[in-house]
C-alpha cells in the first residue's frame, strides 16, 4: 500500500508538471497560427497507450514515462523530421514565423513552470499558513548527530545564529537546506560566537551517512513502547525522563550520556507521569539502554510540557501572495545554487544527482496534500531551470540559438540546428544514464 501511495503521488506530479510544461508551448503556438501536429503525455515510442486526433492535433499518452512532447510543424526538434524540412515552409510552420513569436513559443513551458510553482507557494501560504519555532525560542541550542555535520565543527547545544551572513529568524527545513549549501555558519557555543567553515566536499561527506535533518531541536527522553525483555516495566508509555541519577536530562542526548555512564547499574530515575513527578529505580543494561523505544511527543506536546513556543501564522489570500511569492524567489535561488555546486568538481556534490528515482523517493508513504503539493513546486522549479539550460535539444537551447538569430540577424541553418539537435540528444541521454546510474549505484552500495 505504501508503494502504491508513493508511486500514484510521483505519477500525478509528473502528469500534471509535464502537462502543464507543454501546454505552455501549445496556447502560444495556437496563438500565432502555427500547427502543433501531437501532443503526448510521456514519449509514444513506436506506439501509444492512447491518442485520439481532435482538428489537426493528435493528443495521447506514451508508454515510455520519460517526459512529454508536444511536435511543432516545421521545427527541428527530437523528432528529427527532416523529410517535413527538406520541403518549402508552409505558413503555419515554426520556422516560418518570426523570431520574436518562436522565442515565446520556447520559453513558454518553463515560463508556466515557474508561474505554476509560484502559484503552489501563494495557495499553500493561505491554506495552511506558516508553523514553526522561532530561534530565539530555543535556548538550550539543536541537535546535532550528522557525522559530517560534526566534523565540519558543529555540536549538539550550538545555535544557528547565522548562514552566509544571513540571520537565522525561524528554524524550519529550510534552514538545513541552507546549511547544505552554505560557505560560513555563525554559531552561539556557551555565550560565545564562533564562525564555522563549510567544506567544500560538504555535500559528498553528508552522503556517506544516512539522510536526515543536520541540525533538529532537542527532544526530552519520552518512554514509547517497552523491549519484550525490558527490565524496566515499571516505565510507562508516555514517561517523561526527567533526570537519571541525580543529573538533569532535560534532553534525550543528555540522558544518552548519564546511561552510558551507568551501564549494569540501577540507578533512580525522575520521571514525569501524567503531568505529575516521580521517582523509580531503572535498571541500564550492558549497551547503555533502559530496554524502551523511544516516543517522538510532537510539538504540540512539547509546548505544553514548555520546551518549545510554538509560532503559528495564517494569511489572509492577498497576504499570501508576497509570502508565496517570496518563498518561491528562495527556492529558485537555492536550486540555482544547488546546480552551481553540482558543476564545481571541488563539491562533488555530482555524486549525489539522481533520476526517476530520487525523484520517486522524496514523496511519502502516506498521502499528503500539503507535502504533495510542496513537492510538486519545487519540482516545478527545478523543471524550468533544467530546461533552461543552455542545451541543444533542451528549450534553453532553442533560446540560445534563437537570440543569435535576433541579435546577429542572421538564421542559423537547418544544418547546423540538426546537428546540434543530435549533439544535445546525446548530451541528454547521457546525463539521464548518469544520474539513473548514481540511483542504481547508490542502492547497490546503500548511500
Amino acid at each position: 500500500m505504501d508503494i502504491f501511495i508513493k508511486l500514484s503521488q510521483f505519477l500525478l506530479s509528473l502528469s500534471l508538471l509535464i502537462i502543464l510544461h507543454e501546454l505552455g508551448h501549445f496556447i502560444p503556438a495556437k496563438l500565432f497560427k502555427t500547427r502543433v501536429e501531437k501532443f503526448y503525455l510521456f514519449f509514444d515510442v513506436k506506439y501509444s497507450l492512447l491518442k485520439k486526433k481532435i482538428g489537426e492535433t493528435e493528443y495521447g499518452i506514451g508508454w515510455l514515462p520519460l517526459g512529454g512532447y508536444v511536435k511543432i510543424s516545421g521545427m527541428i526538434d527530437e523528432s528529427m523530421d527532416k523529410e517535413q524540412m527538406a520541403l518549402p515552409p508552409k505558413p503555419w510552420e515554426f520556422r516560418s514565423k518570426p523570431a520574436w513569436q518562436r522565442l515565446i513559443i520556447m520559453l513558454g513551458g518553463v515560463t508556466v513552470n515557474f508561474i505554476l510553482a509560484f502559484i503552489i507557494y501563494i495557495g499553500m501560504a493561505y491554506a495552511y499558513g506558516d508553523t514553526f519555532v522561532k530561534n530565539e525560542d530555543i535556548k538550550d541550542g539543536y541537535l546535532i548527530e550528522n557525522p559530517a555535520m560534526l566534523k565540519a565543527g558543529f555540536q549538539t547545544g550550538d545555535k544557528i545564529i547565522a548562514i552566509d551572513g544571513k540571520t537565522v529568524e525561524n528554524f524550519d527545513n529550510d534552514m538545513n537546506m541552507n546549511i547544505v549549501m552554505a560557505k560560513t555558519v555563525v554559531i552561539e557555543r556557551n555565550g560565545t560566537q564562533k564562525t564555522i567553515q563549510i567544506p567544500n566536499d560538504f555535500v559528498d561527506q553528508l552522503s556517506k551517512h544516512e539522510k536526515g535533518l543536520l541540525a533538529s531541536v532537542r527532544m526530552p527522553f519520552a518512554v514509547g513502547k517497552l523491549t519484550e525483555d525490558s527490565p524496566n516495566t515499571n516505565l510507562q508509555q508516555k514517561d517523561v525522563i526527567l533526570s537519571l541519577n541525580g543529573q538533569q536530562t532535560k534532553y534525550f542526548d543528555e540522558a544518552q550520556v548519564v546511561l552510558e555512564q551507568n551501564k549494569l547499574k540501577t540507578i533512580p530515575a525522575k520521571i514525569l507521569r501524567d503531568q505529575k513527578e516521580m521517582t523509580v529505580n531503572v535498571k541500564v543494561d550492558k549497551d547503555g539502554k533502559l530496554g524502551v523505544y523511544p516516543s517522538n511527543l510532537g510539538m504540540a506536546s512539547l509546548e505544553k510540557l514548555g520546551y518549545y513556543k510554538i509560532s503559528t501564522k495564517n494569511y489572509s489570500l492577498l497576504e499570501s501572495i508576497p509570502v508565496g511569492i517570496e518563498k518561491g524567489k528562495d527556492q529558485l535561488i537555492g536550486y540555482g545554487k544547488q546546480l552551481k555546486m553540482i558543476f564545481n568538481p571541488e563539491t562533488k556534490a555530482y555524486k549525489q544527482v539522481g533520476g526517476f528515482k530520487a525523484i520517486f523517493d522524496i514523496f511519502p508513504s502516506t498521502w499528503s496534500w500539503e507535502v504533495f503539493w510542496s513537492i510538486t513546486a519545487l519540482l516545478s522549479i527545478m523543471l524550468g531551470v533544467m530546461n533552461l539550460l543552455p542545451i541543444p535539444a533542451l528549450d534553453g537551447g532553442h533560446v540560445m540559438f534563437l537570440l543569435y538569430e535576433i541579435i546577429s540577424g542572421r538564421k542559423p541553418s537547418d544544418k547546423f540546428l540538426e546537428n546540434a539537435q543530435m549533439v544535445g540528444f546525446v548530451l541528454l541521454i547521457t546525463l539521464l544514464l548518469f544520474a539513473n546510474g548514481n540511483d542504481i549505484y547508490k542502492a547497490i552500495v546503500g548511500r
